[in-house]
């Protein structure tokens, strides 16, 4: 079972910035923070070696999205979508756990009850 789905249009945005950067993956994960309560974190991961244990690792072709193990509960169910609008270029996370988001779209809160 998939812990997310990311869409042909997010696996060519990770293949490119995988071979622009030389790095092994894109990480995402969920931290404490943000106007909503918690907020997206996005970084590289130069060296598979770097990877931590219970980390999914999500294959993109060339490159790999790889979800940090503590932030798994928090992504399941979500689908990952790379955009291009007027207002600029981004990684949009439609999470079915978000109890609310706001506008900016990395700042996230979720129904904590729902975890526990």
């Amino acid at each position: 079972m998939e812990i997310c789905t990311i869409t042909e249009s997010g696996q060519d945005q990770v293949n490119k910035l995988c071979q622009e950067n030389e790095a092994y993956a894109v990480s995402l994960n969920v931290k404490g923070g943000g106007c909503a309560g918690f907020e997206y974190e996005w970084d590289l991961i130069k060296d598979k070696n770097d990877l931590e244990y219970g980390d999914e690792i999500v294959d993109c072709g060339n490159g790999y999205l790889v979800i940090g193990s503590h932030s798994i509960m928090f992504l399941f169910g979500s689908n990952i979508d790379y955009k291009k609008d007027i207002m600029g270029a981004m990684f949009d996370i439609q999470n079915p756990n978000a109890k609310s988001a706001c506008g900016c779209g990395v700042s996230v809160n979720f129904d904590e009850s729902v975890f526990s």
